[in-house]
C-alpha cells in the first residue's frame, strides 16, 4: 500500500526554521543598508540603488546612475531533541532522536538605477525574494515525514519611478519570478521496516530505502508597487506594495525501491502465508520483489504571498536619525499544499488516490497549512559618526504565521526577534562599503505531526513528535558605486 507523500511546504516553500531573516519562508536579504537598522525605515530611507525593490519610487531621490551589489552570508540550525516517531501502523520508528539541521548560504542581490529627466528615474534589479534549505540524516526518526528541502526564487525586476511633485514620487516594478524546487521523504509501506524478525532471513534491506522524490518549477510574473513622501522636511514616509505570485510548479514525482504487493503469472509468492499486505518474495533472486522506481508527472498550485509596508524615516538631528517599520503578510492565502497528478499513465496516484489514502481523485500529497496573515515590526537608528562613517543599529520583530497544530518537522517554527548592527564607509565620492551583521533569537517549539487525507481526516496511525530549538546569524556587504 503507497502511503501519502508527505509534502510539506513544498515544492517551493518551507523549513523557515533555517531561514535567517525570515517571515514564513520569505527573504529581506535584498538591501545590506536597510539591514544594519534591522530593515527599519526600508523604502523611506533615501540610501542606494537597492531602492529598486525596497520602495521603487524612492529612486527619484537618487542622483544620477547607480550600482549596488552585495553578498548575505546566512548561518542558521534547527536543533531537534527527544524525537520520536509511528509507522502507519503504528509500531515505533527506530532511528535518531536528537540532531541537528545546518544552513550556510550566499544570497546576492544587483541593482542598477538611473535618471531619464528630472521627473523621470528608471532601474533594474536581480534577487532572491524566497529561499531555503535543509537536509536531515537519513537515519532521522522523523524520516516518513521530513527528508530534504531545496527551494530557490530567482527574480528579475525592471522599474520605473515618477516624481509627482517636490514632495511626492510614485513607482512601479514588474518582476520575473523563477521558482525551483527539491522535497523528499522516506517511505514507510505501512511499517515493513519495523516488522522486524518476522520476514526473518528474506527480509531486503533496499526496500527500507524507499525513497520520495518531487522536484518542479515554473515562471510567473509579479509587481511593485511604491508611494514616497517628504510632506514636511526631515519626515520621510514609504508605503510599498509586493503582489502574490501564482505558481503551477511542474515536475516528477519519483519512488524507489517499492514493494511489490501483488503480481498475476509472475515468479512471486507471499513470503509469510496468511498476510498478502506483506512484499511478494521474488523467487528468482531469494529477495522481496520491489520495482526499483516509479514516475508520475505531477504538479502544484502555490501562490507567495502580498505583502503591505508602511515605513519612516524621521530626521531628529543632523547627525541623528530613527526609523520604523511594519509589514503585513497575506500568509492566509496558504491554505494546503496539494501535489496533484498530471501524467496520462499515472502510477503513483493510481494508491495515493484511493478512498484509504489521500480520497481524491489524481492525488499523489496532500498537507493542510491553514496558515494566518503575520506582521512584522521593526525600530532602528542611524548615526553619522563623522563624515565618512554612518552607524546603524536595530531590532525586529517577526510573528510566526503557523499554528501550533500545524507545526511539522519541515517547518518548526516560532515568533523570530532580531538584533542588528551595521555601518556605512564612504570611501570616495563614488564608492561606499555597507556592512550588517545579525543575531536570531526565537523560542522552543514541539511538533506533533499526523497525516490527513484531502478531507482533512487523520491518517493512519503515523506520527514525529519533537522539540526544536532555532538560532541564526547573518553577516553581510555591500557595495555602491555613483557613476
Amino acid at each position: 500500500m503507497f502511503r501519502k507523500t508527505a509534502v510539506s511546504l513544498a515544492i517551493i516553500a518551507s523549513l523557515a526554521s533555517v531561514s535567517a531573516h525570515a517571515e514564513g519562508y520569505k527573504l529581506f536579504e535584498q538591501s545590506v543598508s536597510s539591514m544594519g537598522n534591522a530593515y527599519a525605515g526600508r523604502g523611506a530611507q533615501i540610501t542606494d540603488a537597492s531602492l529598486v525593490h525596497s520602495n521603487p519610487a524612492a529612486l527619484t531621490q537618487l542622483d544620477g546612475a547607480q550600482l549596488s551589489a552585495g553578498l548575505n552570508l546566512i548561518s542558521a540550525k534547527t536543533n531537534y531533541r527527544n524525537a520520536s516517531a509511528q509507522s502507519a501502523n503504528g509500531q515505533s520508528v527506530i532511528g535518531r532522536t536528537e540532531g541537528a539541521n545546518s544552513l550556510n548560504e550566499l544570497v546576492p542581490f544587483v541593482f542598477y538605477t538611473d535618471k531619464v529627466s528630472e521627473q523621470l528615474s528608471w532601474g533594474i534589479g536581480f534577487y532572491v525574494p524566497f529561499g531555503l534549505s535543509s537536509d536531515y540524516d537519513d537515519d532521522f526518526v522523523g524520516r516518513y515525514f521530513a527528508d530534504e528541502t531545496a527551494v530557490q526564487v530567482l527574480s528579475l525586476q525592471p522599474t520605473l519611478a515618477y516624481k509627482l511633485n517636490d514632495s511626492w514620487s510614485v513607482g512601479l516594478g514588474i518582476s520575473l519570478n523563477r521558482a525551483e524546487g527539491t522535497l523528499s521523504k522516506f517511505k514507510d509501506h505501512s511499517g515493513l521496516c519495523e516488522a522486524g524478525p518476522m520476514l526473518g532471513a528474506i527480509f531486503n534491506d533496499a526496500i527500507c530505502q524507499s525513497h520520495y522524490e518531487v522536484e518542479g518549477d515554473d515562471l510567473a510574473l509579479g509587481y511593485t508597487l511604491g508611494i514616497h513622501g517628504e510632506p514636511i522636511a526631515g519626515t520621510r514616509l514609504a508605503f510599498t506594495w509586493h503582489s502574490a505570485v501564482n505558481y503551477t510548479l511542474t515536475g516528477d514525482s519519483v519512488i524507489t525501491n517499492t514493494p511489490v504487493t501483488s503480481a498475476n503469472g509472475l515468479p512471486y509468492l507471499v513470503p509469510v502465508p496468511g498476510m498478502p499486505q506483506l512484499p511478494l518474495l521474488d523467487t528468482r533472486t531469494g529477495k522481496l520483489a520491489s520495482n526499483d522506481m516509479l514516475i508520475e508527472k505531477s504538479q502544484l498550485d502555490l501562490t507567495t504571498p502580498a505583502t503591505a509596508a508602511f515605513s519612516l524615516d524621521q530626521q531628529l538631528t543632523e547627525a541623528l536619525s530613527l526609523q520604523f517599520s511594519a509589514a503585513w503578510t497575506q500568509w492566509s492565502k496558504f491554505a494546503s499544499i496539494d501535489i496533484v497528478s498530471n501524467d496520462a499513465n499515472p502510477s503513483i496516484s493510481l494508491s495515493t488516490q484511493l478512498g484509504p489514502n489521500l480520497n481524491s481523485e489524481g492525488y499523489i500529497g496532500y498537507i493542510p497549512e491553514y496558515w494566518h496573515n503575520s506582521w512584522s515590526v521593526a525600530l532602528g537608528a542611524t548615526y553619522v559618526y563623522q563624515p565618512d562613517l554612518t552607524l546603524k543599529t536595530g531590532i525586529a520583530y517577526d510573528e510566526n504565521p503557523i499554528s501550533q497544530s500545524h507545526k511539522t518537522a519541515r517547518i518548526p517554527t516560532d515568533d523570530r526577534v532580531w538584533l542588528t548592527v551595521g555601518a556605512t564607509w564612504q570611501f570616495s565620492e563614488q564608492l561606499s562599503l555597507d556592512f550588517a551583521y545579525g543575531y536570531l533569537f526565537t523560542g522552543d517549539v514541539s511538533v506533533d505531526e499526523r497525516e490527513y487525507n484531502v478531507q482533512d481526516e487523520p491518517l493512519y496511525n503515523s506520527g514525529f513528535q519533537g522539540q526544536y530549538s532555532n538560532k541564526g546569524q547573518l553577516l553581510a556587504v555591500q557595495a555602491n558605486y555613483r557613476f
